[in-house]
């Protein structure tokens, strides 16, 4: 490799190393530090807001980070943890929000509003109400006189016979 080369090469990763959160951040017990950074995944970063705290670069995303890694560090389960943020910034910050009472609406409106569509369109295939009105017995007496022929019978229910020279009078 010639020497450019190799200067972009430890460029990169000098900018790799960089860019890595920093190690005096993380934890000592690598199983605890496993365990913030799983849970890193899980919370919503509140500026960024379809982000995980993990994938943030905010500042607020970085004091997140370090609450959790306190919270594992003094021993705190992941529920305790989750619970413990909820408390403090509300169930926003879970990037999958619990199924609660509050928040059934979100989860069961998609449900409801496709059983009332299925419910709408079964109704109205099964026949429901017609479109147009029956016709009448005037109407059909009417149908029925300009299906055989007879002329004089369809004045009678109010249609109008034709001229000669194709005009109506």
């Amino acid at each position: 490799m010639t020497r450019l080369g190799l200067a972009g090469v430890f460029a990169a990763a000098l900018m790799c190393m960089a860019g890595a959160s920093d190690p005096a951040d993380r934890l000592n017990d690598p199983a605890q530090e496993t365990r913030a950074e799983h849970l890193f995944t899980q919370l919503r970063c509140l500026v960024c807001q379809n982000e995980s705290i993990d994938d943030s670069e905010a500042d607020l995303a970085r004091d997140l980070r370090q609450i959790v890694r306190q919270q594992v560090a003094a021993g705190r389960s992941d529920a305790q943890v989750r619970s413990y943020l909820v408390t403090r910034y509300g169930e926003f910050i879970l990037l999958k929000p619990r199924f609660s009472a509050g928040n059934s609406v979100l989860w069961l409106a998609p449900l409801l509003i496709v059983l009332c569509g299925g419910a709408f369109f079964a109704v109205r295939s099964r026949g429901g109400t017609p479109l147009e009105p029956a016709l009448s017995p005037e109407e059909e007496a009417g149908l029925v006189a300009l299906q055989s022929g007879d002329r004089d019978s369809s004045v009678s229910v109010g249609t109008q016979r034709p001229a000669h020279d194709g005009k109506v009078s």
